[in-house]
């Protein structure tokens, strides 16, 4: 079942989802999901543990296909091509289409070198070049004035908000189109999530974001679209106005005020 918002004003859907359906062997874990995500905006994805939102949010970059037994049926467009097709280039698709993880994980390098490891692996190795690139990653992610100074330390060493951003400059380096947020706040507290939803709302100036939370309250604050699931389907989509202040489903209303999850 397709779940989409077609507002008046014409904006490009940057993903589109039909008729998913997602297997881990035997158990469905998606049933028929249909969305889709606008270009430069924020969806969010919500529900209760399990419903699936974290599997929907990896199918979007081929995440499940390192799940031994995984089958996957209908499609997923990024710009109107199947990221599922035989012709997809599995990697490409990964540097247009970024995650950051529940808990940062910067790698046990320097500050530096967690930004640009991408850019070497792929083979980027002019000095100017790398530096140039660091320094803009970490200014996208507000990091630039507190970090300039030590980029030669351990990023192991930062604080969470900061590895956190971290990450998310080391996945800007490489230029993605989409950024795939799964609980990028859980392990952060109040102030620094903060710090990292105000980053979220400045980048979705060029990027396209999906995120997932369990925080109906950051779903509120920062998303423009919001996508409320439930044991594998796509209950509602909308507007995120709409859908907590008037959604059209019973289950939807349950979960918004507490009575279920």
């Amino acid at each position: 079942m397709m779940v989409a918002y077609q507002g008046a004003n014409a904006v490009s859907n940057k993903i589109e989802i039909n008729s998913l359906d997602l297997f881990y062997g035997k158990f469905q874990a998606l049933k028929t999901v249909g969305m889709s995500m606008r270009e430069n905006m924020i969806t969010a994805l919500i529900g209760p543990s399990g419903c699936g939102k974290s599997t929907l949010l990896r199918c979007l970059n081929r995440m499940n296909d390192l799940i031994p037994g995984v089958q996957v049926k209908g499609n997923v467009r990024l710009d109107g091509a199947d990221i599922y097709d035989s012709s997809i280039e599995v990697a490409e698709l990964r540097k247009r289409v970024g995650m950051v993880f529940q808990r940062p994980n910067p790698f046990p390098l320097t500050v530096f070198a967690n930004v640009v490891y991408g850019l070497k692996v792929a083979g980027i190795r002019n000095s100017s070049r790398l530096k140039e690139i660091a320094e803009q990653s970490l200014r996208a992610a507000w990091l630039w004035d507190l970090l300039k100074d030590k980029l030669d330390h351990p990023a192991l060493d930062l604080p969470l908000d900061q590895q956190q951003r971290l990450c998310i400059a080391r996945l800007l380096a490489v230029q993605p189109e989409v950024i795939l947020m799964d609980e990028p706040c859980s392990a952060l507290d109040p102030i620094a999530t903060m710090k990292v939803e105000e980053l979220m709302m400045e980048l979705k100036k060029k990027y396209t974001i999906v995120i997932v939370t369990h925080n109906m309250q950051q779903a509120a604050r920062v998303s423009d679209f919001t996508g409320y699931m439930l044991l594998g389907e796509m209950i509602e989509f909308g507007v995120t106005n709409d859908v907590f202040t008037k959604p059209t489903k019973k289950l939807t209303e349950d979960y918004i005020t507490g009575k279920y999850g």
